[in-house]
């Protein structure tokens, strides 16, 4: 398994003194009244996402634009989200949340999109399709390929827990899976792990201590920073903790920018105390 980005994320955890993750998702209904002043959803989108990292770069060591978001403006989306990606400083690092996931041929052009002509240095990916639905991705050096295990959504219950594969749950199935999966890789594989469930965080950590978390569901979803570097942070595992709503829209108002400083800083704080 090549541990480059391993290294690489250590490295810049370690000079900035954060394992903190910005979520960009750049809903038009909640963007900030200084926005809201007649000008192009595109424009306004840009300013909004370019202001939020200049507000909390020095929190943070990643930033995670989710597709969704961008793709909903149209074509001049993709345009609007590379621009974005420029907008992040060289000591942080891109993640793209795409949560691709089709077959062999497919995935081998998502994963050139995301990360040759995009330039992301992770992404996000399903594992329903099976291994050669994940393999592209993981052809690319020093990349991380966050497979989705056990999500922070309420549903995640019906599937992801509910279902067994030789008496294991799914989501711990799906990890051991991409443990070996990631065996002889490129890049690198990782996981993404809710924090809204910290005993299967802790128990993902056991079954992989050395892969690389994406951890969602602080802030808005009621992850507790406490219980996520209880339940996962070690020195052979790093964690990134994404936390989106409550930073981007700690205010809606003038003072938006220094609100979202504010919350990243806080978070910052809580998972390094």
């Amino acid at each position: 398994m090549s541990d480059s980005f391993s290294s690489r994320l250590r490295s810049l955890q370690s000079d900035k003194e954060s394992v903190v993750c910005v979520g960009l998702d750049p809903d038009p209904e909640r963007l900030p009244a200084p926005l809201r002043d007649g000008r192009l959803l595109t424009d306004a989108v840009r300013e909004f996402c370019a202001t939020i990292v200049e507000a909390t770069a020095p929190y943070a060591c990643a930033y995670k634009p989710n597709f969704a978001f961008f793709e909903a403006l149209g074509p001049a989306g993709l345009t609007v989200l590379h621009q974005v990606t420029q907008a992040i400083p060289d000591d942080c690092l891109l993640v793209g949340d795409a949560k691709r996931g089709d077959i062999g041929n497919s995935a081998q052009f998502y994963a050139q999109s995301i990360y040759e002509d995009l330039g992301f240095d992770a992404c996000t990916v399903s594992p329903y399709l099976g291994r050669d639905s994940i393999a592209p991705f993981l052809d690319y050096e020093d990349t991380c390929t966050f497979v989705l295990a056990r999500t922070s959504n309420d549903g995640a219950a019906d599937l992801q827990e509910a279902c067994t594969c030789d008496g294991t749950p799914l989501y711990r199935h799906v990890a051991q899976k991409v443990a070996d999966w990631s065996g002889d890789a490129d890049g690198t594989a990782g996981l993404v792990v809710g924090a809204t469930a910290p005993e299967a965080l802790a128990e993902l950590r056991d079954d992989c201590p050395t892969l690389p978390f994406l951890i969602p569901g602080v802030g808005a979803q009621g992850g507790s920073p406490s219980a996520v570097v209880d339940a996962a942070q070690t020195d052979d595992g790093p964690i990134l903790v994404n936390s989106s709503r409550s930073i981007i829209y700690a205010s809606e108002g003038d003072n938006y920018a220094d609100a979202a400083a504010e919350a990243a800083q806080e978070l910052r704080d809580a998972l390094r105390s």
